[in-house]
């Protein structure tokens, strides 16, 4: 075999197992090991197949020459041949391009500030960025920046230091404005920065993002064939769950990052994770998720919001976001390209069980997005509405309904009968479910939270007007006082400011002045467990409380249908 014929033959034994395929595809890679792959497209294709065979290997000696072809896949001839044409690949030896958000940027920047720079040929906000350059420096500087025109690009050069690159001054420059990071992420973002991450040998790259595992699960068979069983799957709990030392956790967050980072991808709960919270969640055959909390000055109010990354033999496969609250979870669930087919649907089971597992979730949620509504053709495509469909997944919006009734009855008729592209988006424009036990009308998706948070700002405004300062600062001491705190002197700093953040919240449920003492305090500890350490905790004891639950849920609950 030649290198293009070597390559073929091993992307055609990718699901096949057993000896002679392990054979097989040791004796392509022996091939591939020492002949150029030749055209661009052909590296990133021996790239992908590398990869898939090292996160599923038939035997050690195949995980072995793996290894060793992606450890010295950035000094391939063909690699370098094509560095251009291979940028933003994220492949070892190439550059990436992509405006990522603040806290990604910051985190790049204090990892390989010599490698970050500015792609000034993209950038279109240069006016922007020229009002916001004085606030960025000191007044006696004031005299040359107001009179002189050196335009973005020269000014920027001019006040960055000699060895400091062009993105890496206005990363750390822009993190001063504001009083907070908020503020500061506003400024940031607002002006779209399109950096250029430089490759170099301890850099970010697929090709060597793994994380370090005491066993390897070989592939020894093939991929099973057919849809999970998703209620004995959720049935089914982890094997364990592990929490990270905060050394371990800082290394699992980087390689999430990472995994985002060489696709072109930000995610909030990686940029803004938690170190100290990170879990992770064993399965059999060699898979795992890390399970990544966010800070707690990023959570949101009401639900609690996790990011899994997917490892399956430590290589990152895929990833999970999981919103969390009334015993309801909405998942979106992303597999990252080189990666789909095989077993994304027994995975998928899996991570229901996790999600059953951390907050005991008995119903579960899609949004629109993920099912090809709101603007996502890649998803329309792959026909993903009728893949959750087909896994038990069923909508509950009278229209939707009719028409998945319709377009079942002809496929019934026409076993080739496909939804068309406009049938699928009119799908996808609703949330789809799965209940675990009953229906029921408490669940993210079918509650209408925004209107929680509506309530507050009529609350604010009737009350404070503008002094949301004053308005912070009353309810803080009025919510105590409810609650009958005399103090929050032993709460953490996390624990303190989530619950400034709940103050309006409690201040426009007048039911609890009627609550228990019990009830009250048990509403104190639900605050102080958004604080804590694990948000989840905070998602088990909401549950658990009965009447703040009922109470959130009245004010989210959506306006019946006016009768006709």
């Amino acid at each position: 075999m030649n290198a293009r014929e070597a390559l073929a033959r091993l992307e055609g034994l990718r699901n096949t197992r057993g000896k002679e395929a392990a054979d097989a595809k040791k004796a392509c890679l022996a091939i591939l090991a020492r002949r150029p792959a030749g055209t661009a497209r052909a590296v990133e294709r021996l790239h992908e197949a590398l990869c898939f065979l090292r996160a599923y290997p038939d035997d050690a000696e195949v995980l072995a020459r793996v290894a060793a072809m992606l450890t010295g896949f950035a000094r391939r001839p063909d690699l370098r041949r094509h560095r251009r044409a291979l940028r933003d690949s994220g492949i070892a030896g190439t550059a990436i391009r992509f405006p990522f958000f603040a806290g990604t940027a910051r985190w790049l920047a204090a990892r390989w500030p010599d490698r970050l720079t500015m792609d000034w040929k993209t950038f279109t906000n240069r006016a922007a960025l020229e009002r916001v350059l004085p606030l960025v420096s000191l007044p006696a500087e004031a005299p040359g920046l107001d009179e002189l025109d050196l335009g973005a690009r020269g000014w920027v050069k001019r006040l960055k230091g000699p060895s400091e690159t062009d993105a890496a001054f206005l990363i750390r420059r822009l993190a001063v404005l504001g009083r907070d990071r908020f503020e500061q992420e506003w400024a940031y973002e607002g002006l779209e920065l399109p950096l250029v991450l430089a490759p170099g040998p301890d850099g970010p790259a697929r090709t060597h993002a793994a994380s370090p595992v005491s066993a390897v699960h070989f592939q020894t068979a093939p991929f099973a064939s057919g849809r999970p069983d998703v209620r004995r799957d959720v049935a089914r709990p982890p094997k364990s769950v592990v929490v990270a030392s905060p050394a371990e956790g800082r290394n699992l967050l980087d390689l999430a990052r990472e995994s985002m980072v060489t696709r072109q991808r930000d995610l909030d709960v990686f940029q803004w994770g938690d170190p100290d919270g990170v879990r992770l969640v064993h399965f059999e055959d060699g898979l795992s998720f890390v399970v990544i909390g966010a800070v707690t000055e990023r959570r949101l109010l009401l639900e609690s919001v996790y990011g899994f990354l997917t490892l399956k033999n430590g290589v990152p496969i895929s990833y999970v976001l999981v919103s969390a609250l009334f015993g309801s979870s909405e998942i979106a669930y992303n597999v990252f390209e080189t990666f789909r087919g095989g077993e994304s649907g027994r995975i998928y089971g899996k991570v229901l069980s996790t999600a059953r597992h951390l907050f005991g979730s008995d119903v579960f949620t899609i949004f629109p997005y993920q099912l090809g509504g709101y603007g996502n053709p890649e998803a329309l495509a792959s026909g993903a509405w009728w893949f959750y469909q087909k896994l038990g997944f069923r909508p509950r919006a009278p229209r939707v309904v009719a028409l998945m009734n319709e377009e079942l009855d002809r496929m019934k008729a026409d076993p080739a009968y496909r939804s068309s592209v406009a049938t699928l988006k009119i799908l996808a424009s609703e949330n789809l479910y799965f209940h675990l036990g009953k229906e029921r009308d408490d669940a993210i998706g079918v509650l209408e939270l925004p209107n929680v948070g509506l309530a507050v700002t009529d609350m604010l405004a009737r009350r404070f007007g503008s002094d949301r300062e004053k308005a912070e600062a009353t309810l803080t001491l009025e919510a105590r006082d409810l609650l009958g705190l005399r103090s929050l002197s032993g709460w953490s700093a996390g624990e303190r400011l989530t619950f400034r953040r709940w103050a309006p919240l409690v201040a426009i449920l007048p039911e609890v002045a009627r609550w228990t003492g019990a009830e009250k305090r048990g509403l104190a500890a639900v605050i102080r467990a958004k604080g804590g350490r694990h948000e989840s905790d905070f998602v088990r004891l909401f549950d658990a409380h009965r009447p703040l639950r009922r109470a959130i849920a009245r004010r989210a609950a959506p306006p019946k249908p006016e009768s006709a």
